[in-house]
């Protein structure tokens, strides 16, 4: 993958703003006819002219023309699909995956909000593709019955691809606020999603710390901005370190425009800067010992003017509190880990817009799988007695 700006006189690189952007283009205007190449394509089928028209194309093309085939030209055999509930390691499993969600949920639409992405044909693209999806619970499936409810729910996907084929990808779906939506028992689906890994001996395992204290030091100072290819987005790295490790949640007033929307998981829309600092708050109220990791970002000028960052992370730490996972209910203790992702929208300097996506079902499954461990470990106690 391409991980530094190779500049803008570089024969590699296409300029960001030549690509389709999403927001302010319909569905017609993001897949369009007879255009020419807008960058190279070199391995890409060619119906596709750039890399926003691919991921936004090909998804569409799979999910609302039923054309799941493309699965097998548009995905490597050995494609690992990293989603929040668990870890898909095959093609031919995606292919089923896709099979059985696309029975239960016919009526779901998945819109491309945004696709943030860098890289090239050559060494290979990196995309975050923000969805909005809608539909209604109409099918059996593994949500059970169905209840016939609608539901609005946001996702982000971050695929690695090269010469046509995604070859590696981390999905993040709000699983929580479908099943909320549709009327489901949380708990209940928590326990359910968490009973075949018990049952194949998978366990939580409490590593204890983190290691976001070495010992009795506190937090690192600088963090680590290696990930980043632009001033920007080094800056970005800087202050979300200062935010979430150094816990100076003060920060938030200086980053974010006091006008701020915030988009948050349970199609949570708030605006301004107690809504966000609040939020984040919360988040390490949860999860206090919480330590906030990237793991990779990039960014993409904008139409709306400024720029969109998108930034995939990783949150690990303990449930010791109460705070915005309310489905998590009295602290258990447990080990967590949070696979999120969030896309800014940066203007003048500040953030106007906030995309934070995580899945609060996949924690609250992480608690259920743990909570059957210990019975099972009385259990072996009690008939050793």
């Amino acid at each position: 993958m391409a991980t530094k700006d190779e500049g803008p006189e570089s024969p590699a690189r296409t300029p960001k703003h030549a690509v389709l952007q999403v927001e302010r283009r319909d569905f017609v205007d993001l897949v369009p006819e007879n255009r020419e190449r807008a960058q190279p394509m070199q391995g890409f089928d060619p119906i596709y002219t750039d890399i926003v028209d691919y991921i936004v194309r090909c998804t569409h093309r799979i999910w609302d023309e039923r054309d799941v085939g493309l699965i097998y030209t548009h995905y490597t055999h050995n494609c690992v699909v990293y989603h929040a509930t668990g870890t898909i390691y095959n093609r031919e499993d995606v292919v089923h995956d896709t099979i059985k969600r696309m029975f239960m949920l016919p009526e779901r639409r998945g819109m491309a909000t945004q696709v943030i992405w860098n890289g090239n044909d050559k060494d290979g693209f990196y995309t975050s593709h923000l969805v909005t999806g809608s539909g209604r619970h109409t099918q059996p499936g593994i949500y059970g019955k169905p209840t016939g409810r609608t539901f609005v729910a946001r996702t982000i996907a971050d695929c690695m691809v090269h010469a046509n084929k995604i070859y590696r990808e981390w999905l993040v779906v709000d699983t929580m606020a479908q099943v909320k939506q549709i009327g489901l028992d949380p708990q209940a689906y928590a326990e359910d999603l968490a009973r075949p890994y018990f049952e194949k001996g998978l366990l939580a395992i409490d590593m204890g710390e983190n290691r976001r204290l070495i010992g009795q030091y506190p937090p690192e100072t600088k963090p680590d901005t290696s990930i980043a290819n632009t001033d920007l987005e080094r800056e970005v790295l800087e202050w979300l370190h200062e935010i979430h490790n150094r816990r100076m949640f003060g920060k938030i007033r200086e980053v974010y425009a006091p006008t701020v929307q915030y988009h948050g998981p349970l199609m949570k829309e708030l605006y301004g800067h107690g809504a966000v600092t609040h939020q984040t708050v919360g988040l390490y109220a949860s999860i206090p010992d919480g330590f906030f990791m990237p793991q990779h970002i990039c960014s993409t000028p904008c139409d709306e003017g400024g720029t969109k960052v998108a930034v995939r992370w990783l949150i690990e730490g303990h449930h010791l509190g109460w705070g915005v996972l309310e489905e998590l209910g009295a602290p258990t203790g447990k080990r967590l880990q949070v696979m999120g992702m969030t896309h800014f929208h940066i203007k003048d300097g500040k953030v106007v817009d906030d995309w934070t996506n995580y899945d609060e079902m996949s924690l609250l499954m992480q608690v259920k799988l743990a909570q059957m461990a210990d019975r099972d470990s009385a259990v072996l106690v009690d008939d050793e007695a």
